[in-house]
């Protein structure tokens, strides 16, 4: 018998839960294809190490951008490479949840279940990724009190306050982590006169990347290429600027979160002081956002545990008691 499957479906990176065993995948988002034969060459950490070091011929891709796939043909290859990882044939279809942005749009829902199905899903049912989350890290949504989750992914920032298993308040921003990476090219290319790809973007953000000031801050040496003379050059970045360089994508999710909260009913607004918001999503590890959001929100701000995996593993929790949980899918919701 089939295992049945949930897969966070993420502009950064996609996990695969199967049932009865945890996950058993966890890979960027990235296909590596020949432009010339459309082979694909590799796909996951492999096709990540390509970007940005590869011939011209050969093209890493992420099929997935601001949540939304960008390429059907791409992404549906690569659902179906993910599945064959896990043992999915022909002969061995499972059921698949699927999580997804709660903003996607009807066309966007119909390509993502059409691309499981074609790639060996016997049937496929989404799951909004913020109530993925909730269940992931363990929040009572069933009960009637507000919890409050800020789902911070690479394409998109989402926050949802959800009560009595579903969702009260949404608002979301097709605005990520990548967001941030591209911000600090942006700012090393301006004022420094050097472009750098966004491995070493991600690189910088890591490690000295921050939404505030916090302790022990040092500075990074990065390497680059110099636009006048197009030799290699190594330069010295401080927290402080790359602290200004992101402030514009950083202030966007914060702007997302307060208009969630400005549209939260008077009784769960009030739980969410003594609740609190729980920060899920890769975005949600830049350090000192939590305590800036919690200063400009004037609620407590904490990081789940697990954040990466937590909206996976709620996806698994559905599939360990899918036909209880068919209302939480988002074809029930729309039918109701």
């Amino acid at each position: 018998m089939a295992r049945d499957l949930a897969i966070d479906l993420g502009t950064a990176n996609t996990l695969v839960y199967a049932r009865g065993r945890g996950i058993v995948l966890n890979e960027p988002s990235v296909i590596a294809l020949n432009n010339q034969t459309g082979e694909v060459l590799a796909m996951g950490h492999e096709a990540w190490q390509m970007i940005g070091r590869t011939p011209s011929y050969i093209v890493a891709v992420r099929p997935l951008r601001k949540g939304a796939i960008t390429d059907f043909d791409v992404t549906q290859r690569m659902i179906r490479l993910l599945l064959q990882r896990v043992g999915v044939s022909r002969f061995n279809r499972p059921r698949v949840v699927i999580c997804v942005p709660s903003a996607i749009t009807a066309v966007e829902r119909r390509a993502v279940t059409e691309a499981a199905r074609r790639a060996g899903a016997a049937d496929a049912q989404l799951i909004e990724q913020p109530l993925a989350a909730a269940i992931g890290a363990g929040l009572p949504i069933n009960e009637p009190i507000g919890n409050m989750v800020v789902d911070i992914g690479g394409g998109t920032s989402e926050t949802a306050l959800i009560s009595m298993g579903g969702v009260v308040a949404l608002e979301a921003v097709r605005i990520g982590s990548f967001d941030i990476d591209a911000a600090i090219q942006t700012y090393i290319r301006r004022e420094h006169g050097i472009a750098v790809g966004e491995r070493t973007a991600e690189e910088i953000k890591i490690t000295i990347g921050s939404a505030a000031p916090t302790e022990g801050e040092l500075r990074a040496e990065v390497r680059g290429r110099h636009l006048m003379s197009g030799l290699p050059e190594t330069i010295v970045l401080t927290p402080d600027e790359v602290r200004g360089a992101i402030d514009e994508p950083v202030s966007a999710m914060i702007d997302s979160v307060l208009a969630c909260l400005s549209q939260a009913p008077p009784e769960l607004a009030q739980d969410l002081i003594v609740q609190g918001i729980h920060l899920v999503g890769g975005g949600g590890l830049l350090r000192g956002l939590d305590q800036r959001l919690s200063v400009e929100t004037e609620v407590p701000v904490g990081l789940v545990d697990a954040p990466l995996q937590a909206v996976v593993l709620g996806a698994g929790r559905c599939i360990d008691s899918f036909e209880s949980v068919q209302a939480m899918f988002m074809d029930s919701q729309s039918r109701r």
